[in-house]
């Protein structure tokens, strides 16, 4: 309160509007996983391009090819035979390529190390999720080389969804590893079976090989000749003195000829690079050949792509599904009607979304479910994620006022407040109802939410309920005959 003691013209501004509530971001990804260079090792670092991913943690690891190559014998021209698919070890990398692809925006980049030989840790993920959860902005959690961990895998998820439980402002997009029935009843069993955290997750299958090409340098490219093709003996003039001209490329008979025996064992195994100035015609071939060679993922990468562009277009209470991926020529494994009902609903209700591809419309996200698909409440992962942003954006909004006086007219503040933040998302369409009273309830104040005990105690609650919408998931269309009457 101002105080007047000296006689003068005193101006005060009186602030006439309701604090209001500002939505929390919905889709920002944490991937976890291995970089080029480990400089920012379990750092979370914000980035919003791939180019500043470039910038930061550098490139893809280079791919080994093996390229088989001979002799025609009729047109004495290079050929290819055949060439290696090279097995991805870090998939950092292509998944951010293709997240972005999909229309991902802002995520964060959690490296747990570096390229190198040994073997992919566990230890390497704990300690990524550890980092990501001290990060508040994080809300979608990606385990993105743990894939190649296997059996580890299935134990990270559920360390995953622990976190997204704790904090509750996070989920998780999983992937089912193996391309089979076998594969995602091992998923199921690996994932546990606490729906309290089930809740907080999504899987999704099968894998999906997309139009991205692999990464690689002329010096990762090995060329390898076919054992048939021998190297023909080449006759130079011999020395006077008769004598060795080179201990380890040539050597000379008695007739004076020059056998060159080292060549043919080099030209069995050499690098792409060796061929850039020497054999121009092979090198354009096999880089022509290398470029059809497409990348296959685990398709939670472009799934968190989707979420980022529902939730810009449409809102964060649209189910990301029957939505087109972008970068993908198609799923590995064809599902039908059939093999779907048994992914789509299970008796343990693990719920695992099929993604399919349809004539005409392309690859499609093709289910909507958390990990908890026999809960009525959390079936769905928009009415999951609805709430996410919900709790989060009150409570942040709210913070104001912790340590104000906890009487009516703080609770017609906060009542107001809720009620014109849940109005406006009513208006959007995120809420169910006629009318804003159908959609969603505030209720604060003694004998309504609180005792006195609590007021005496410092406890001001606040109960809200909502009317989520879901989605509409099974349309069906009902036909009979009509009898003729004329």
């Amino acid at each position: 309160m101002v105080t007047y003691k000296t006689p003068n013209v005193y101006v005060e501004e009186i602030s006439t509007f309701p604090p209001s509530v500002a939505d929390v971001s919905t889709a920002i990804p944490a991937f976890i996983g291995y970089t080029e260079n480990d400089n920012l090792k379990n750092i979370p670092t914000r980035i919003s391009s791939l180019l500043e991913y470039e910038t930061l943690f550098g490139k893809a690891q280079a791919s080994n090819f093996e390229v088989a190559t001979k002799v025609d014998e009729t047109t004495k021209a290079d050929v290819i035979t055949s060439i290696s698919t090279p097995e991805l070890k870090y998939l950092m990398y292509y998944a951010l390529r293709i997240y972005f692809d999909n229309g991902g925006g802002s995520c964060y980049i959690i490296s747990v190390g570096k390229y190198g030989s040994e073997a992919l840790k566990k230890d390497d993920f704990i300690a990524g999720l550890s980092a990501v959860e001290k990060e508040d902005e994080p809300t979608l959690i990606l385990l993105t080389d743990a894939v190649n961990l296997k059996a580890d895998y299935h134990d990270l998820c559920q360390k995953s969804l622990k976190q997204c439980n704790k904090l509750k402002d996070r989920f998780a997009i999983f992937d089912v590893l193996d391309a089979s029935k076998e594969g995602v009843e091992k998923f199921r069993s690996g994932i546990g079976t606490e729906t309290e955290e089930l809740k907080y997750g999504a899987a999704y299958y099968p894998y999906l090989q997309s139009s991205l090409n692999y990464y690689y340098t002329d010096d990762s490219v090995t060329i390898k000749t076919d054992d048939s093709v021998t190297i023909k003996e080449v006759e130079k003039p011999a020395d006077a003195q008769g004598e060795k001209l080179s201990s380890d490329k040539t050597t000379k008979d008695d007739s004076g000829t020059i056998n060159e025996v080292g060549k043919a064992a080099d030209a069995q195994s050499k690098k792409l690079s060796n061929y850039k100035t020497t054999k121009t015609d092979l090198y354009n071939k096999i880089q022509t050949e290398l470029t059809k060679k497409r990348v296959v993922l685990p398709p939670s990468a472009a799934v968190a792509g989707v979420y980022a562009r529902v939730d810009r277009s449409r809102g964060v209470w649209k189910a990301p599904a029957n939505v087109s991926l972008a970068s993908v020529l198609a799923p590995t494994v064809k599902i039908s009607n059939e093999e779907q009902d048994n992914l789509n609903v299970d008796a343990a209700g693990k719920s695992i979304n099929a993604i399919r591809s349809f004539t005409g419309k392309g690859t499609l996200i093709w289910g909507a479910r958390t990990l908890a698909g026999n809960d009525n409440e959390w079936r769905y992962i928009p009415v999951r994620r609805l709430f996410n942003l919900i709790e989060e954006s009150i409570q942040k909004a709210t913070a104001f006022v912790v340590f104000e006086s906890n009487n009516a007219i703080t609770w017609l503040k906060v009542k107001s407040l809720i009620e014109s933040y849940l109005e406006g998302l009513w208006r959007q369409g995120a809420l169910a109802g006629n009318t804003p009273e159908q959609a969603f309830f505030v209720n604060i104040g003694l004998g309504k939410s609180m005792t006195a005990q609590d007021v005496l105690e410092g406890r001001m609650i606040v109960e809200i309920g909502l009317a989520a919408v879901r989605p509409a998931e099974f349309i069906i269309l009902k036909f009979s005959h009509k009898l003729q009457e004329a």
